[in-house]
């Protein structure tokens, strides 16, 4: 069995180096991400989940331009996947496996794998269980969200079936805390996690009627519930930056609002404007021009990759948009490159990964466009 097993894992690795390597550059259909983030060395690193595989990229040298790739990382019966890294520059995939139940329900865990180092293999993947007593209710777990604190302690999220949040997180030592349920009832969609410098965790799970937030009084401490957020997030659009020390704001579609808002607990949300489409935003913090502000992008409802840029948390005097004019597939990301610049990554149009970085200069402006 061990070596059928052996046999059929090296197949699909086969198939999906072929198809990753084909077409001129295009990819096979991304189910999830991309992701952009900084190795240990400052190169960057680029993940897409594929059908039973991540494909990853690597700049040869921090700053680019040139890469390696794609990798062909096997992800067997992964269903959803989410990238999270903390301060040692760990990057953490975990995703959603599901199996075949045999003669019952499908077998539904989550499992993480880690990279130590930029281009190094990737660890094994290790289950982190799930939180439902019965198997049969493990099918309808949502997705899951991440984040690793500043001690590189995972913490896992997840929307259960019966609509509850549950956590599970790594202690101390690195061993694994039983799951804890956050006791609530109505949670809808992936939840949004970021991990603070300051060392707390913050979270925001979507409901149909708005939006419910966690916090921790001290780092590693059981989060507490927060203020309800006045708005109702479109599923899948938020996200989390740290805008200031220890200071979290979720950048969201609005339901019932007016498009696009910030919105920090226990404030009132922001309409900043924009055209979304129906995927998640993207929000980086860095210094342009010597001021500190929040860079976001999302892809427009024309299907075309769009950034704003306002002052960190004076998103009430403006955020300048900008339409970049490239179509893409699924959602931007941003990262900065090991030269401080903002890189813009996304799957263009034609299937093909594709990436713009800051030109030297004042503000923000993006050089060409490049496949990689």
């Amino acid at each position: 069995m061990r070596a059928d097993t052996a046999r059929n894992d090296a197949r699909r690795r086969q198939s999906a180096e072929g198809e990753a390597a084909g077409h001129a550059g295009r990819l096979p259909a991304v189910l999830s991400g991309p992701w952009l983030v900084p190795g240990h060395d400052g190169r960057l690193i680029a993940y897409a989940q594929v059908d039973q595989a991540v494909l990853r990229w690597t700049e040869r040298s921090p700053g680019g331009p040139d890469w390696t790739g794609p990798d062909v990382l096997p992800a067997e019966g992964i269903t959803e996947l989410t990238v999270a890294q903390g301060r040692n520059r760990y990057v953490q995939l975990l995703g959603r496996r599901v199996r075949d139940g045999g003669d019952g329900p499908p077998a539904v865990d989550l499992v993480y794998a880690i990279q130590y180092q930029a281009g190094r293999p990737l660890s094994e993947w290790r289950s982190v269980g799930n939180p439902h007593g019965k198997r049969e209710r493990t099918a309808q777990m949502g997705a899951p969200a991440a984040a690793v604190d500043t001690a590189g302690a995972l913490h896992v999220f997840v929307a259960t079936a019966e609509g509850h949040v549950a956590m599970r997180r790594e202690d101390a030592s690195g061993r694994w805390e039983p799951w804890l349920d956050l006791k609530v009832t109505a949670a809808l969609d992936v939840p949004a996690a970021v991990a603070t410098s300051t060392g707390h965790v913050e979270l925001l799970a979507p409901t149909s009627t708005g939006a419910l937030t966690w916090y921790q009084r001290s780092p590693g401490a059981v989060p507490e519930r927060g203020h309800d957020l006045d708005v109702v997030p479109l599923p899948g659009s938020v996200t989390a930056v740290e805008t200031s020390p220890g200071r979290v704001t979720y950048y969201l579609t609005d339901l019932v609002g007016a498009g696009i808002v910030a919105v920090r607990p226990g404030e009132w949300p922001v309409p900043i404007g924009g055209n979304p489409g129906d995927g998640r935003h993207a929000a980086l913090a860095t210094t342009l021009d010597g001021y500190p502000c929040t860079v976001l992008a999302h892809r427009d409802a024309g299907g075309r990759i769009v950034l704003g840029v306002c002052v960190a948390e004076d998103e009430r005097n403006g955020v300048w948009w900008t339409d970049t004019g490239t179509v893409c597939q699924g959602d931007p990301v941003l990262a900065r490159d090991g030269r401080g610049r903002v890189v813009v990554l996304a799957v263009a149009g034609d299937g093909t990964l594709t990436l713009a970085r800051q030109e030297d200069g004042p503000g923000l402006t993006l050089g060409d466009w490049i496949t990689i």
